[in-house]
């Protein structure tokens, strides 16, 4: 979606080399536009992006590492960066989780706050912030506050995305237009073990080897987009390399791996194939729990079923079954079954492709949606923060997807996550699009 806008807000991403800065500015932008490889000092060019988040449209710059004692192309780049601070808006600096607050860390700091802008301090990595506690104690003796994220994984991004949001200069955020027509293509990611079909659905898709199918598990190791056409509908479509159990070797089997994963964050849906004979496995609910802390909508296509026939008339009922105990995590998730080799059913899918595609563009009416925020909020008890209950004031949406929803309060803190997938989960049974990640942000209100 191109941008156009005179005046941006714009943000700046330091930080010492390889600590997550390309990861997120393309994760802000969108795009791939920045080379991400764990090799210190990749991005040696100030890198500029626009992003569009909650109507808001704000400028992403992705500058070079900064180390204090650095070689001389280092030093370079330190006043490169220095150049830019003083030419943004807004500064995030980014630090490395696993390897705790380093004396380059404090030397940014420094230079950050002589330009007198806002900053927030990330600390990257965190994957499991739960089970991150000793890291992310290390980092209380910079004597600042920070914010814990995970940029692989997009935990907690959204929250540094409503930093940013508090210091937007256009007021309020914009109203969606209830009438607009979603006519951008359609992104789908084909996602699943070696050896399920994947390369042989794009093939039977596309009408012609785009990709070479053997029985040999692996055979695809780049992700490869395909743009097509389907009922008046353009997709893209893009194939993976089956992912492996070792994903974080270094050999060609995990490049693929990463290429999934870069696959899975840039597409709107993901199409996980799953082997209907073998049923679904681990491998397969860690891909889900990927794509839902995505926040991606998802497909599950149970392949070969001419064989899954032969072997078990009843073979989806046992399939179903199979799949409630799996994704126990993920009840609404929606199944359809196909034969990549001989196209049955793969029409049925695109067109729950299509349904999936519509209900992650969900556009409700600012009237009914706050007739149904009052209603709701009286069905469960309020939030507390401190001593104080939470009160809400109204509710918009944003032009995200998939939906998203800013709830305004008086006191942002004092809604818990559980309250959250509450008001999440009204929303979906509501407007009847089970299965759809709903995502719902608080902001404070400037009311009294």
């Amino acid at each position: 979606m191109e941008i156009k806008s005179n005046s941006l807000l714009r943000v700046a991403l330091v930080g010492r080399p390889n600590v997550g800065k390309s990861s997120l500015f393309n994760y802000l932008t969108r795009s791939r536009k920045a080379l991400v490889k764990n090799i210190p000092g990749v991005t040696r060019d100030i890198k500029k992006g626009q992003a569009l988040w909650w109507g808001h449209q704000f400028e992403v710059w992705d500058t070079g590492g900064v180390t204090q004692n650095a070689e001389d192309v280092f030093e370079m780049v330190k006043d490169q960066v220095m150049e830019v601070l003083n030419k943004v808006d807004l500064i995030i600096l980014m630090l490395d989780g696993p390897t705790g607050p380093m004396p380059d860390d404090s030397f940014l700091i420094q230079l950050i706050k002589k330009t007198n802008k806002p900053y927030k301090i990330v600390v990257n990595k965190l994957d499991r912030i739960e089970n991150d506690e000793y890291q992310i104690n290390e980092f209380y003796s910079l004597g600042e506050d920070f914010m814990p994220i995970a940029v692989q994984t997009s935990n907690s991004v959204d929250e540094l995305i409503e930093w940013i949001g508090d210091h937007r200069t256009g007021g309020e955020y914009e109203f969606p237009d209830e009438n607009t027509k979603i006519d951008e293509p359609i992104r789908l990611s084909v996602l699943g073990k070696p050896n399920v079909g994947k390369s042989s659905l794009v093939n039977w898709i596309l009408g012609e080897n785009k990709q070479i199918v053997f029985d040999e598990p692996g055979t695809t190791l780049d992700a490869i987009d395909h743009p097509f056409e389907f009922e008046g509908k353009k997709y893209i479509l893009t194939d993976t390399a089956g992912l492996r159990k070792k994903a974080m070797a270094e050999d060609l089997e995990s490049l693929g791996g990463i290429q999934a994963m870069k696959a899975l964050n840039s597409s709107d849906i993901i199409v996980l194939i799953v082997d209907v004979v073998h049923g679904p496995t681990k491998q397969d609910a860690q891909i889900i729990e990927q794509a839902i802390d995505s926040h991606k909508a998802i497909l599950i296509v149970g392949n070969k079923v001419d064989l899954a026939f032969e072997l078990d008339p009843n073979f989806k009922d046992r399939f179903r079954k199979q799949i409630a105990k799996t994704f126990h995590f993920f009840k609404d998730v929606r199944v359809c079954f196909i034969s990549a080799l001989t196209g049955k059913g793969v029409y049925p899918m695109l067109r729950e492709v299509h349904n999936i595609w519509n209900d992650l563009n969900l556009r409700i009416p600012t009237s009914k949606l706050n007739k149904f925020f009052t209603e709701v909020i009286r069905k469960a008890p309020a939030p507390v923060w401190g001593t104080e209950n939470v009160k809400f004031y109204y509710l918009t949406q944003t032009r995200q997807r998939p939906p998203s929803f800013i709830a305004f309060a008086n006191h942002p803190k004092g809604v818990t996550p559980s309250y959250r997938r509450f008001l999440s989960k009204q929303i979906q049974k509501n407007w009847n699009i089970l299965g759809i990640p709903v995502r719902i942000f608080i902001m404070k209100s400037g009311k009294k």
